[in-house]
């Protein structure tokens, strides 16, 4: 275990009530999915449309939720990823007594972390009900939307505020939150937003090791290259915000910032050079980093070449590539798993 104020930043040790998760600095994930469809079904099920003159619209049923949803915590800071698409029966009761039965279907096909609520697609059909079944359509595309995105509004809130912020755990400067009718508690510092302890100097020296790995993975040779450039795909499998301009010149910051660079060399499914540094390492120093791609019959071998690492983090480097890319993009991106 590091000691206090030395090291790499990302073990650094704060003393801890229940010693979990010292200073919120790990990452932690909590699987949302089943909570989430409950919630959603509890949301939208039985909910009513009324439209003066027309009638009123009840969603009956919650026939499908697919997709997932996870909840996590980076350094005391809550990330969310979810991909849901929810499809509702509903019926129409409408004030003229003459008109025929009306019933269809409304959908959220793209229910994600990507869009605002109200930004989110409503999709409306008509299973039945005539001339009657398009007055109801127009009003659920346009009134009935707003107001069922206002329900994804209250899931995307509900998430936030009562599902996952029993991720962030009390430190020892923290106290918990009172008794009530919150699960969660909460942390509270002196500083809301307190920088990461500083780490030790590293002293210039001519002391540089060069690191050569290799590692396979089950997948294309382009889904692995994107894996690298894609800003997404690169918070996915770092579990964290990650800043990535992929083009030449382009910098990125990866790990809460502990990761720095910048793109020298782009060849698109083939190679990716990248001036690449340590947070605690001196002032304008850069390792290079070659990441040689090359498919093979079914996998890809990625050839991981990196120059100019001091002598003092090279085991530190060497398994952190192992660690916290390669075996955290297979576990991540299937990439693991036998090609089909």
């Amino acid at each position: 275990m590091a000691e206090w104020g030395k090291g790499d930043p990302r073990w650094i040790v704060e003393e801890r009530p229940d010693a979990t998760n010292v200073n919120n600095w790990h990452w932690t994930e909590k699987n949302a999915t089943q909570w989430s469809k409950d919630k959603l079904k509890a949301l939208l099920q039985g909910m009513v449309m009324k439209k003066p003159g027309l009638g009123e619209v009840k969603i009956n049923e919650v026939s499908d939720i697919t997709g997932e949803a996870t909840a996590n915590n980076r350094k005391g800071k809550l990330i969310f990823f979810y991909e849901l698409c929810i499809k509702t029966k509903w019926t129409a009761d409408l004030d003229d007594p003459d008109a025929a039965e009306v019933s269809g279907t409304l959908s959220v096909p793209n229910l994600s972390e990507e869009f605002k609520a109200h930004e989110l697609d409503v999709e409306v059909s008509v299973e039945k009900g005539g001339s009657s079944g398009q007055k109801v359509k127009d009003f659920l595309r346009k009134d009935g939307a707003k107001a069922v995105q206002e329900k994804m509004a209250d899931y995307i809130t509900s998430l936030r505020e009562e599902y996952a912020t029993d991720l962030i755990l009390p430190t020892a400067h923290a106290k918990a939150a009172p008794n009530g009718s919150s699960k969660t508690l909460i942390s509270k510092r002196d500083d809301p937003s307190p920088a990461p302890p500083s780490v030790a100097p590293l002293e210039i020296s001519s002391k540089h090791q060069d690191l050569t790995l290799t590692a396979h993975f089950k997948c294309r040779v382009e889904e692995l290259y994107m894996v690298f450039v894609e800003p997404k795909m690169v918070s996915a499998f770092t579990r964290s915000e990650a800043d990535v301009d992929p083009r030449v010149g382009g910098a990125f910051s990866l790990f809460g910032g502990n990761i720095t660079g910048v793109f020298d060399v782009l060849e698109t499914n083939a190679k990716i050079v990248q001036r690449w540094r340590f947070r605690d390492w001196p002032e304008g120093h850069h390792s290079v980093v070659s990441l040689a791609f090359k498919e093979e019959k079914d996998q890809t071998r990625l050839t991981v070449s990196q120059t100019g690492v001091p002598q003092r983090d090279y085991d530190k480097t060497k398994g952190g590539w192992h660690n916290y890319y390669f075996e955290s993009i297979k576990r991540t991106f299937g990439f693991g798993a036998t090609l089909m």
